[in-house]
């Protein structure tokens, strides 16, 4: 059987129980669908359907032949996906993960700008702040700040450095003492992030000397605006990335903390499953999101940058 267009209305009647939703569902005419199935039916032999006046069901012969073709139609038309987003860079369904926090102030303007460039290309976007598992949930690729990774069955590609720095809001130290050095930190005051739950490590270095703390468990968080929220309420001091802090910095709701101690930055990067060669259309959106990237000035997600 070369034409799976049977098999496909077939299937959809089977799930629905219903030729009328079947029909429905396939923009097609119930009678297209009755004669369908019932050639379907005439070819192999077989009674797939049971028609009562109530409902639609499965025959022992239907039940064999769904379970036996619906893996193998899903199977083709995942396939034939593949090759269309492997062949075309313009055109496709393209799946993407962004960071919560990132993904809120990059991707409206993002995905404005790559549709007018790709009208053709269907986005699918999720945010996520857990490390997802690429693989099993069949994204095309991820955008993460972290560290580099560690996992070797993904492919990673770095875009550039994201400064962050320890920040707290003014009035927490009209309650406690400044720091002068990482050593004076109270870690009580200080916030984590984290998306296992575990307490944040936090490094310092100045003129070649190091130090270290391990951040408080009173407060652990695995989005950063809320740890920039509850710093601007003066609950205590975070370690955020610069491009969270900005506008809390221009207003002065925020300061920085020990500003004369660096923190290594976390690295911007693209994560892929392990492919041979990026296929087309990954490529065209990872060369469209570094211009990007460019084009907004290192991170300065103000809107009135935008408007510009």
């Amino acid at each position: 059987m070369t034409d799976l267009k049977p098999v496909r209305v077939f299937l959809e009647v089977a799930a629905e129980k219903s030729f009328a939703q079947a029909a429905r569902n396939l923009a097609m005419t119930p009678a297209s669908v009755t004669r369908i199935v019932a050639r379907l039916e005439q070819d192999l032999g077989q009674q797939l359907l049971v028609r009562t006046s109530r409902q639609v069901a499965l025959t022992a012969a239907g039940a064999r032949v769904a379970a036996r073709f619906g893996p193998i139609v899903a199977d083709f038309d995942r396939a034939a996906e593949d090759l269309d987003r492997a062949l075309r860079p313009d055109r496709g369904v393209l799946s993407v993960n962004v960071p919560m926090s990132l993904g809120q102030r990059l991707m409206p303007g993002l995905i404005s700008a790559f549709r007018l460039a790709y009208p053709n290309v269907q986005l699918k976007v999720t945010l996520a702040d857990r490390l997802i598992d690429i693989l099993k949930e069949e994204v095309d690729l991820a955008i993460r700040i972290s560290a580099p990774p560690t996992d070797k069955s993904t492919i990673w590609r770095r875009i550039c450095a994201v400064p962050r720095h320890v920040v707290a809001a003014p009035s927490l130290f009209d309650r406690v003492p400044r720091p002068a050095t990482p050593g004076a930190l109270n870690p009580a005051l200080c916030l984590s992030y984290s998306g296992s739950g575990s307490a944040e490590h936090w490094h310092f270095a100045r003129d070649g000397e190091t130090r270290s703390i391990t951040a408080g468990k009173d407060v652990i968080c695995n989005n950063g605006d809320v740890l920039l929220g509850l710093a601007c309420d003066g609950v205590g001091m975070t370690l955020l990335p610069d491009f969270l802090t900005v506008d809390a910095l221009a207003s002065g709701a925020v300061e920085h903390v020990l500003p004369e101690w660096e923190v290594a930055p976390l690295s911007l990067g693209i994560f892929y499953p392990p492919y041979d060669t990026l296929p087309p259309l990954v490529a065209t959106f990872t060369e469209f999101f570094e211009a990007y990237l460019q084009d907004e000035a290192g991170f300065d997600f103000r809107p009135a940058r935008r408007s510009e």
